[in-house]
């Protein structure tokens, strides 16, 4: 094929003028890209990448190319780019610019910062760099991730901020603030255009006051520009060919109909592609490749990370087509994108991804300084025309005038695929920040086509999150740029046209019908209403039409009022409502929840263009109006063909009478006739409305007018008026019968639509606005009307006229309805919000304190109870501090809670307009109990304040009170209540509501309107001669509702009285003093009375009681003194079968046994290890520090910076072991059996389930504290009758040497000690083969079946220890199959859990307690229990002796320890005893020889010191004392080790290897610091013979008073009882022991040379991996610490190891274990971590994840916001803060092996059917 390409022209290459004719680098270019896909056979490989670049850089640069590299470089290396070179060589700090903005662009991942109070609009962001230079102390700052690459820093972009932020980079030039200044001004002074104007890439000027530009040679810019020319021509020409949507041909002749670029279209070699998109998983592409490509699953994974990766991906390439077309059907059936293209078309296509690479580095990249130049060339080509066109005609652009190459690549966005798209919109945003001449001329060029580009995101595009729409919100958020595109491309009437024909389902040919047909009408159930993304259609609308100077535009200029009417027009009455009589709709359709999107998309967009008249004259403003009334009657009573009449039933009128009066008010029945939720133009309207200062009396007499009703009635007449208030009042009545129960059998559709309407966060956009409509009404239109109106819509009047029985409104509903009635009155009477427009932090203030009025909440709960503009609104959190008090979270549950202050609770006004009535009632007791506290008044008043409307049209709002109407509806709310009472003897349903409404509206009126008020409760008599006063005097003393509403009716007699006092003497009735013992009291105080006397008589027989058997206990305690004490003891009840557990059956201890690798080994590396020994306290059961501080935020630990290390302990260094634990509960060992029967079968029946425990593990869960378990433990008692033997030490050990002289040789006992000679014994190994299991038939001797319990214990040691041979190497194990092969159970099991229960215990203890005392009985009991077994082993293999073999044991552990027995038969023991942990000698005494504790322990502390001292030696000699920490002079502890030199020097004698290195230690480390290390590293050793001594013998070893001055060490070391090394000259039996094992180590081959033989346990306090106090510090050093340690990497989804503080891929594929594919790299990594769990933190998900043995759970976070609120996900993107009490929970979670159980109990209280992962 290449040579043929050689000889015929491509349809690529262009017209012969623009040709170059000598074969220059631009020549050598183009042939080489055009013969490329021949010379290559199309496949595409990295080097063909590698070449491409070669030669683009090449034909840019020319000979010039030291210009752009490093000295010394001709070309660059292979895979590199320029940029990237560049940055090797060059300074990593940005380039600073006086007057010019930062512009660095975000890539993905990188940390973006939003400062609230600085920022213009929530588009403006901050780069880490210039967040961290500028102050924001206090202000509302919120941090994210970049999701993509693209945006960039607005720091110094003068239009973006408020105010000036400060930045030292980029301080903004005064003449750029005059000259946008004066752009806007004439701009917005300017005519609009008719026809578009796009700025020419000629008419952008350079970039001004550039200092750093560099000097350029014309031929190498005359280079520079036809090399970005040719490649963007290259690319254009290229997609030219490309479709628009990935379909997939069905046939061959459509695959070969398909337009195509090949010069030949002979060779018939075809592509197959699939396309990324967010539907699909990895797991299903590879599934799918695997099975229908025969690629392995290796391969088909690398394939899908590339599709995933790069956005699509070549799967197939062949001349076969038939199975080209196969194959594409196949995978397409899963609605996976598949193209089917000739090889040479995509082969070009690859090209130009690689052309779209290039021209991004361009933009990263610069020439000697200049960082420029190169984005000046690409913007002026880009700006420019196409220099020729292609064979291919096309019609794409067709519309627009001369397009530049940027419309063609706007347009042809979508042909592309995931990465060049986001390289593309990078390329833009590099371009926007050049200059604002350059910003103007890219958006005006996105304008121009933005149709187009509104078409294909609408109705093509498959990845719209990548879609160059989006690219909108960094132009339409400028203000001057949204005022140039509005202006003079008429943006907002195109949108709004868009908008029309798009939901009017004017599509054609996927493209959207403009100008669109205005008789098209809306259908909810079509594809628009469906569609998910119309609502960025509207934010680009609301984008626009927030700016500043487009609202300026909006207010002087008619035709956008006027266009953005007729659209809301179109959305009036959508999808109506009607009553379902007869029965319950069949099926409730879910439209209404598409157009309540829509019409709240649209509202919001309402809320702007309303704030814009806010700018406007008197003049404009009326014209406003009267536009907006002019459509709502158009729409409402327009031409009967042309009108919906579902939607716009026809208007009649017709006269009501009520109270002596007719009203002629709109006709419609709401039970049965059509009612929408959407008044958008009322919604419009009442925006209008609140321009209350515009619309003031003084101000209306600018244009000839006095009121707003002159405004309304000056084109309008009062019909109309009542016609636009009729559809609000509609939906008002609507929602009162909804909620009464009258529209049940429309279904939940209703109620989902009632809930949306008048749902907190919305109902301002809608509900809010239909009752301001409402109460503009009264002053628009005479109140009397108005109020007869709502009572005819609400077929009220009968009921105010006196008549309580109603044709369709049963008692029930009757009531409701009234109640739903009075609420509206009185929030239309009262609200003045609106009114007096009152300033929003006032708005914001008020809504804080009536959310809080119940009580403290958190921000989030007191956000879902305000109107979402409010919580966005940059004043919210500074009004939330001046009225709240804020209670940080204290423990790890807490949430941060803010509370009002006292004195905002003055505020509360009980009948806010948000309140349920439910609401109402909370608040008002709550009000109330505060008045009685302050008052010290039994019923207080809560009196209303005045509305105090000074100014407006709403001044004349308080008149209504005057009305006779009122007066009414007032007068029959209570006549009907206490008729329908004295009737039928019982309230009527929501009597109380009702009178509580009617008493608060009476309170407003005689506050508002005292005297008319007042006259008119005296003096309008209703129902014979009845007056609201009277019914009033009546209610005071009415037996049903004095009590409850005698202080409120006090007070308002009071005060009608101040006004009418003789007509209220006259009718009030007052009783006389004998008269006034309320009844209630009366019953009250007999009954205390009675309660008083039973009191008294129940006290008189206690000490009756007492007289009688005071002595009773003291006899009983005689009685038991002659009693066996060995009785049976009860231990509580079985939690299966609830029976008493005692030895009438055998029974255990729930445990559990988990493979560990907690503990730690010190690492003998550098010396941070070292001074943390060396500053460790003294003492480890005491805090080491002082408690944290509460406060939170912890803002001055935030200031400190922090250091990018997370400085955890490095995983080589943990030891591995085995760990037991009880739950402390109980089971019978034959209930156990039948319980582990009832697990299997539950594990049967839920086949699919992940359940919380694993049987082959043989694991379960308690059935009661649902911990998890896999053995039964004997339970052990405490040996209450074992002494310690008191023979003083030498006399003991001389003792013991005769013992053994006369003892007989034991070859039984020989046989089952180690052949190596440890001294170990092989029946306590975990994989002996000796071991003998429980017999069958059972065994008579043992009536408990301990061996049974020990069996369970012995299986599962034995299944961990032949898994993890791998993890020990602490000691030499014999070879699988001989005895005493696996773990050896005193050392790994019990030694290790000893040892783990005292870390967990470090750093924590009270005053008076040792390590000991701080152990739960649990742990305690759990030490006996496995020590028991470990003796129950030793009974096993001494089956028939009297004693159990202890005697034998014992004798062998002192042959052990006494060096002149262990030297004369090395044979015996050849393993040096120095070599082994002397903790496990003290185990195996305290399981066979418990008295003999003390003499060992002693033994074992002094082999202990030993070790100790040889261990240091090595540590010292390999660790340098530059650095070492500063601990003083003086020795703080020779009372305790004396001579430590001559200890030192004692005990490496035998060793010559160590005698230099002892003497390098001490002469520069010192022996104060010597000796606080032999300190530090002995004293975990007493405290962990202080836990198993505590165990085993707690009547010997208790806790004893000393001083608390006294230091850990000298306290353990009294309490055991051994002497202290300074005594060590006075104890020739210590002497003689130490010299012996000293001597048998410097024998072994051990000490030949210094080598790490005797490993040191880390002595400190054990802490997992430092995170920083503020979580986005992990992202500004994410390179160092977000790497992956195994793909090398910075993550997506990082997870960090809090054990060793690696970072993970967590569910990344690239990770993934390659043979499992359900593990990924958080479970592989904890294999060699910290074995069977893993703790990460999940640093994007901001939440933990625990994992355990293939099972795991997320936990909540350790960080807080500000408001002391975890965020999951970092979805609302405050900064966060680590919280301390939450991070020492993880902390001790992991010490105290926690995790295993934690994750079964989440297991077991979910039932999943997705695995863990999903929970």
């Amino acid at each position: 094929m290449s040579g043929f390409s050689s000889l015929f022209p491509s349809k690529f290459l262009g017209h012969p003028r623009d040709r170059v004719d000598s074969p220059g680098p631009l020549s050598r270019l183009r042939f080489h890209l055009d013969t490329m896909p021949g010379s290559r056979k199309y496949v595409f490989t990295p080097a063909t990448r590698t070449e491409i670049l070669s030669e683009l850089y090449e034909s840019f640069w020319g000979p010039y190319y030291h210009l752009f590299l490093p000295s010394g470089t001709t070309s660059l290396s292979a895979n590199t780019t320029l940029s990237d070179t560049q940055a090797k060589t060059g300074s990593r700090e940005p380039q600073v610019t006086p007057g010019r903005p930062c512009g660095h662009i975000f890539k993905k991942g990188e940390p973006c910062f939003r400062c609230k109070d600085c920022a213009l609009d929530d588009s403006c962001v901050l780069c880490a760099r210039c967040f961290e230079a500028t102050e924001h102390s206090d202000h509302n700052v919120s941090f994210f991730i970049a999701q993509q690459s693209g945006g960039c820093c607005d720091c110094g972009d003068i239009e973006a901020w408020r105010k000036n932020i400060g930045c030292p980079y980029h301080q903004p030039a005064p003449e750029t603030a005059d000259a946008l200044k004066q752009f806007i001004e004439s701009t917005i002074a300017s005519p609009p255009r008719n026809t578009p104007k796009v700025i020419a890439g000629q008419e952008v000027p350079p970039v001004k006051n550039y200092s750093f530009r560099a000097s350029i040679p014309p031929d190498l810019h005359e280079s520079m520009s036809r090399t970005v020319g040719y490649a963007l021509d290259y690319v254009l020409d290229t997609l030219d060919y490309s479709p628009d949507d990935a379909i997939t041909p069905k046939t061959e002749r459509e695959l070969r109909a398909q337009p195509s670029g090949d010069p030949m279209m002979m060779k018939e070699q075809y592509c197959v592609l699939i396309w990324n998109d967010d539907k699909h998983s990895f797991d299903e592409v590879i599934k799918l490749l695997v099975d229908h490509t025969s690629r392995s699953p290796e391969e088909a994974y690398e394939i899908t990370s590339r599709i995933d990766e790069y956005g699509r991906e070549v799967i197939e390439m062949n001349q076969n087509i038939q199975r080209l077309l196969e194959l594409g059907q196949t995978i397409s059936q899963i609605d996976l994108g598949v193209t089917i293209r000739r090889a040479y078309d995509t082969f070009r296509e690859q090209v130009s991804a690689v052309i779209i690479e290039w021209l991004l580095d361009l933009t990263r990249s610069r020439i000697g300084t200049d960082t420029v130049t190169m984005r000046e060339i690409i913007a002026a080509e880009l700006l420019s025309p196409r220099k020729h066109s292609t064979a291919h005609v096309r019609t794409d652009l067709a519309d627009v005038q001369d397009p530049a190459r940027i419309d063609w690549m706007f347009i042809y966005h979508n042909k592309l695929w995931k990465r060049p798209r986001l390289n593309l919109k990078e390329i833009y945003a590099s371009l926007l920040t050049l200059s604002h001449e350059h910003k103007l001329a890219v958006a005006s060029h996105f304008a121009n086509v933005y149709n187009r580009i509104i078409d294909q995101y609408l109705l093509v595009d498959r990845e719209a999150e990548t879609s160059i729409k989006y690219f909108a919100l960094q132009l339409f958020t400028v203000p001057s740029v949204a005022l140039y595109i509005v202006r003079q491309h008429n943006m907002v009437s195109r949108l709004l046209a868009v908008i029309t024909s798009f939901f009017t389902n004017q599509i054609d040919e996927r493209r959207i019908v403009l100008p669109p047909d205005i008789s098209a009408h809306i259908n909810v159930d079509t594809f628009p209403f469906k569609s998910k993304r119309f609502m960025p259609v509207f934010s680009d609308l609301r984008y626009l039409c927030n700016n500043d100077p487009v609202q300026q535009l909006i207010a002087r200029n008619t035709e956008f009022i006027s266009q953005f009417s007729k659209t809301c027009q179109l959305f009036m009455c959508v999808n109506p409502n009607k009553r379902v009589v007869e029965s319950h709709v069949e099926f409730e359709s879910d439209a209404w929840i598409s157009v309540f999107n829509v019409t709240l998309s649209l509202s919001r967009v309402i809320k702007v263009y309303g704030q814009a008249f806010a700018n406007s004259t008197v003049a404009e403003l009326v014209a406003a109006i009267n536009t907006v009334m002019h459509h709502i009657l158009i729409a409402s009573v327009g031409r009967d063909d042309q009108r919906d009449p579902t939607r716009f039933p026809t208007i009649a009128f017709h006269d009501v009478e009520f109270g002596n009066a007719t009203y002629g008010v709109v006709n419609f029945n709401v039970l049965n006739g059509y009612v929408s939720f959407h008044h958008s133009l009322q919604w419009l309207l009442a925006e209008l409305f609140k321009h209350v200062d515009i619309l003031s009396e003084e101000r209306l007499q600018e244009v000839g007018l006095k009121t707003l009703r002159d405004v309304c009635l000056r084109k309008a007449s009062e019909q109309a008026i009542q016609t636009i208030v009729d559809y609000p009042l509609r939906v008002l009545t609507m929602v009162a019968q909804i909620r009464t129960g009258l529209w049940v059998r429309n279904g939940f559709a209703i109620r989902g639509q009632l809930i949306h309407y008048r749902d907190f966060m919305l109902r301002e956009l809608c509900y809010d606005q239909d009752l301001f409509i409402l109460q503009s009404a009264l002053v628009i239109l005479d109140p009397d009307t108005v109020l007869v109106s709502m009572l005819d819509r609400f077929q009220l009047l009968n009921y105010f006229s006196g008549i309580v029985l109603h044709e369709h409104y049963d008692s029930n509903h009757l009531g409701s309805m009234v109640e739903e009635l009075l609420y509206v009155l009185i929030t239309i009477l009262t609200e003045t919000a609106n009114a007096t427009k009152m300033p929003l932090p006032a708005v914001i203030r008020r809504e804080i304190v009536h959310a809080l009025a119940v009580g403290p909440c958190t921000f989030t709960d007191l956000t879902k109870r305000v109107a979402e503009r409010l919580t966005d609104d940059i004043s919210f959190e500074h009004v939330l501090k001046e009225v709240t008090n804020f209670k940080p979270p204290e423990s790890t549950s807490d949430y941060g809670m803010y509370e009002l202050k006292e004195e905002a609770y003055d505020e509360i006004n009980p009948f806010f307009y948000h309140y349920t009535r439910n609401k109402r009632e909370e608040v008002e007791a709550v009000v109330r109990a505060r008045l009685q506290k302050r008052k010290g008044v039994e019923d207080p008043v809560i009196v209303p304040k005045p509305m105090n409307i000074s100014s407006g049209p709403f001044v004349t709002l308080p008149l209504v009170f005057e009305s006779e109407v009122l007066q009414q509806i007032l007068f029959y709310s209570v006549f009907n209540v206490l008729c329908v009472t004295d009737n039928t003897g019982a309230p009527p349903p929501s009597a109380e509501a009702i009178l509580d409404q009617v008493m608060h509206l009476v309170m407003v009126g005689i506050v508002e309107r005292g005297t008319t008020f007042s006259s008119l409760s005296v003096h309008k008599q209703f129902d014979g001669n009845k007056t609201l006063l009277s019914l009033l005097c009546t209610l005071e003393h009415h037996p049903k509702y004095s009590k409850q509403y005698k202080g409120r009716l006090g007070w308002i007699l009071n005060e009608i009285a101040r006004y009418q006092p003789d007509e209220v003497e006259a009718e009030r009735f007052v009783p006389e003093a004998n008269m006034e013992v309320d009844p209630e009291e009366a019953k009250k105080r007999a009954a205390k009375a009675r309660q008083e006397a039973i009191m008294r008589q129940m006290k008189a027989q206690q000490a009756s009681f007492a007289d009688t058997f005071g002595d009773f206990d003291d006899d009983d305690e005689d009685e038991m003194d002659g009693v066996d004490a060995e009785e049976p003891v009860s231990y509580g009840t079985c939690i299966v079968c609830q029976e008493e557990l005692n030895g009438s059956k055998p029974f255990g201890s729930l445990g559990f046994l988990q493979p560990s690798r907690l503990m730690r080994r010190y690492p003998d590396m550098p010396q941070t290890y070292l001074n943390d020994v060396f500053l460790a306290p003294e003492t480890l059961d005491r805090p080491d520090s002082p408690p944290p501080s509460t406060s939170f935020p912890p803002l001055d630990a935030a200031k400190e910076k922090w250091t990018p290390s997370l400085d955890a302990f490095p995983r080589e260094y943990h030891r591995f072991g085995l760990h037991a634990s009880i739950c402390s509960h109980m089971m019978h060992l034959e209930c156990f059996t039948v319980y582990s029967g009832s697990i299997r079968q539950r594990h049967r029946i839920q086949a699919t389930r992940n359940h919380p425990e694993c049987i082959p593990r043989k694991e379960y869960i308690c059935p009661l504290c649902k911990s998890l378990g896999n053995v039964i433990l004997p339970v052990a008692r405490p040996l209450r009758n074992v002494q310690l033997n008191t023979t003083p030490f030498a006399d003991w050990i001389r003792a013991a040497g005769i013992s053994i002289l006369k003892s007989k040789p034991d070859p039984i006992l020989d046989s089952l000690q180690f052949r190596n000679g440890t001294g170990e014994f092989v029946f306590w190994s975990a994989q002996d083969p000796g071991y003998q299991s429980y017999p069958r038939g059972g065994d008579p001797s043992d009536t408990l079946e301990v061996h049974k319990m020990v069996d369970t214990l012995m299986v599962v040691a034995r299944t961990i220890s032949m898994q993890t041979r791998h993890l020990r190497d602490s000691r030499p194990e014999p070879e699988t199959g001989e005895r005493g092969a696996g773990i050896y159970l005193p050392e790994e099991l019990v030694g290790y859990t000893v040892a783990c229960l005292e870390i967990a215990q470090r750093g924590l203890g009270l005053p008076g307690t040792t390590v000991a005392d701080t152990l739960t009985d649990p742990q305690i009991q759990t030490i006996r229990n496995i020590i028991g077994c470990l003796t129950k082993l030793v009974s096993i293999s001494f089956k028939g002796r009297p004693d159990e073999g202890k005697a034998a044991v014992r004798q062998a552990i002192i042959k052990r320890l006494l060096p002149e027995w262990s030297r004369t038969s090395f044979t015996s023991f050849s393993y040096p005893l120095l070599l082994r942990d002397p903790f496990t000698l003290l185990v195996e005494t305290a399981a066979v020889a418990p008295d003999i504790l003390r003499h060992i322990l002693t033994l074992a502390y002094y082999a202990c010191l030993a070790r100790t001292v040889i261990g240091l030696i090595h540590v010292l000699s390999k660790t340098r004392p530059v650095h070492a920490a500063n601990i003083g002079q003086q020795r703080q502890y020779e009372d305790i080790f004396g001579d430590v030199r001559m200890f030192f020097m004692s005990v490496i004698r035998p060793c010559p290897a160590y005698d230099h290195a002892t003497d390098v230690a001490f002469q520069t480390f010192g022996e104060v610091r010597i000796e606080k290390l032999l300190y530090t590293f002995t004293l975990p050793f007493l405290r962990r013979a202080a836990i198993l001594c505590r165990a085993m013998l707690p009547h010997e070893f208790s806790t004893q008073p000393v001083a608390e001055d006294l230091c850990e060490y000298r306290r353990l070391l009294k309490l055991l009882g051994i002497p202290p090394l300074s005594d060590l000259p006075n104890q020739d039996t210590l002497q003689n022991a130490l010299s012996g094992w000293c001597s048998h180590f410097g024998h072994s081959p051990a000490a030949a040379q210094i080598s790490s033989g005797i490993h040191l346990d880390y002595p400190i306090v054990y802490n997992i991996a430092n995170l920083p106090v503020v979580l986005d510090s992990l992202f500004l050093d994410q390179d160092k610490v977000l790497t992956c340690v195994n793909c090398r990497t910075i993550p997506t989804d990082a997870a960090i190891c809090l054990a060793c503080g690696a970072t993970c891929c967590m569910q990344l594929h690239c990770c993934m274990e390659i043979g499992r594919p359900n593990r990924g790299e958080c479970n592989t990594h904890e294999r060699v971590c910290s074995g069977p769990i893993g703790l990460y933190f999940c640093v994007k998900r901001c939440s933990l994840l625990y994992l355990y043995a293939n099972s795991g759970t997320f936990a909540q976070s350790p960080y807080l916001d500000v408001h002391g609120e975890i965020d999951v996900g970092m979805r609302r993107g405050r900064r966060q803060y680590l919280h301390h009490a939450r991070w020492e929970e993880v902390r001790r979670l992991y010490l105290n092996h926690g995790l295993p159980t934690l994750i079964a109990r989440r297991l077991e209280a979910t039932v999943d059917n997705g695995g863990w992962e999903s929970l």
